[in-house]
């Protein structure tokens, strides 16, 4: 059998029987990458991936198998494709597929659950809800929010405790599963610091 490096040598001289074995011999390989983690997405990001290689194939330096090449270029579709569907900056060394696609009914949950934290937010005092909203679904800091509270930070902060111990309560009843991608619910299964005065 004829190897990769002289497969890709006859395909760079336009033997296109050569690209077609040679993409051939590694296109299982390479629906499986993607099947396993965009199963319904694989057809297009597999045949992206080829073109993109095809597209490629004179800038190959041969410094690594074409395998690990190929791999490559599947990595970079399947990022840019996760980005894509993000539309905001994703950290693929943190970020997990479950995090980043998400199923019909996996959204329902979500959407669900962030039905249940609005509810739960609008039980408690005005003032409280406000902070928890401006604090974390605005991005205000503790100085910031003493700005529009008319405080301190460290008042602000004492305030916030209080506010997530207010929140927390409300959903102990039905503690929310689904986990969504909100800063609030992240803030709720932190543990809880004590308040000064609690002892």
């Amino acid at each position: 059998m004829e190897d990769d490096l002289a497969l890709l040598a006859r395909w760079r001289a336009d033997d296109r029987q050569a690209g077609e074995e040679l993409c051939a011999r590694y296109f299982a390989e390479v629906y499986r990458f993607f099947e396993y983690k965009l199963d319904d997405k694989a057809d297009d990001l597999v045949q992206q991936t080829f073109m993109a290689c095809l597209k490629g194939r004179n800038q190959f330096r041969s410094e690594s198998s074409f395998r690990t090449y190929l791999f490559a270029i599947a990595r970079n579709e399947l990022y840019m494709e996760l980005r894509r569907s993000r539309r905001e900056y994703v950290d693929l060394e943190v970020s997990s597929l479950n995090e980043l696609v998400s199923s019909p009914s996996n959204q329902l949950g979500k959407q669900q659950e962030l039905a249940r934290l609005r509810a739960a937010l609008r039980e408690l005092p005005v003032e409280q809800q406000v902070l928890l909203e401006l604090h974390y679904w605005h991005d205000l800091s503790a100085p910031e929010l003493a700005e529009v509270f008319s405080t301190t930070a460290g008042s602000i902060r004492v305030r916030l405790l209080r506010a997530r111990r207010a929140l927390r309560t409300r959903l102990a009843q039905e503690p929310i599963t689904a986990a969504p991608d909100d800063r609030l619910l992240g803030s709720l299964q932190e543990p809880e610091l004590d308040l000064p005065g609690d002892e």
